[in-house]
């Protein structure tokens, strides 16, 4: 796949596929489209109790949409556990256009003047459709994780795609549901209006409600 921009990549998306390349150093991008996806649901979301008391101390401080490249760059570093990674320069190139349109986002969990964690998506619509996550400092990504749930629910958010299920993220409650059942609410959701509120993360009252 080549010549892939910005606008060919929110159609994509809008229909259930999304790119990867098969490795940092590989130029080429693939669609993917799994005939099991994982989604989030967002009226369902588990804090466990050992997160909820660490999100209840604030150890990081949050934000939204102030470091999306770097939260990006993060994301495709090598790291334990995760040394080789999907996201090549072209990757980035286009989700920092993606980005600057206003359809990705990025949450980040700061250590004083360092990035501690953080994850990136993409968002149409009603739907937001969960990239990477990283994390180097314990429990960052999962704080990143609460507080964009936190936003996506403020905004009126209707779908958390995670793509894949995994066992960290069965933990908050994501679930697999086949490609059909996938396809109708990702069209409910893209047809439904919301808004990301960026300024609003560092507040820990998004995440309050759900922690008790």
């Amino acid at each position: 796949m080549s010549a892939l921009d910005a606008e060919t990549l929110l159609k994509a998306y809008s229909i259930g596929v999304f790119p990867m390349a098969m490795s940092r150093d590989d130029p080429q991008l693939y669609w993917f489209d799994p005939e099991q996806r994982g989604v989030i649901p967002l009226d369902a979301f588990h804090i466990p109790r050992r997160l909820a008391r660490r999100l209840k101390a604030q150890p990081f401080r949050v934000s939204a949409d102030t470091a999306f490249e770097r939260v990006m760059r993060a994301c495709a570093a090598p790291r334990p556990g995760h040394p080789e990674t999907w996201i090549n320069e072209e990757i980035i190139g286009l989700y920092g256009e993606l980005h600057e349109r206003g359809h990705a986002h990025s949450i980040e969990c700061w250590s004083g003047d360092d990035l501690a964690g953080g994850l990136y998506g993409v968002s149409l619509g009603a739907a937001f459709f969960g990239e990477s996550m990283f994390s180097r400092a314990t429990d960052a990504s999962k704080i990143a994780l609460c507080v964009l749930v936190g936003l996506l629910r403020m905004g009126g958010y209707r779908l958390l795609d995670a793509q894949y299920l995994t066992t960290h993220l069965a933990q908050f409650g994501a679930v697999e549901i086949p490609r059909r059942a996938y396809r109708q609410r990702l069209a409910a959701a893209i047809a439904a209006p919301a808004e990301f509120h960026s300024r609003a993360a560092s507040s820990f009252s998004i995440v309050s409600s759900m922690v008790g």
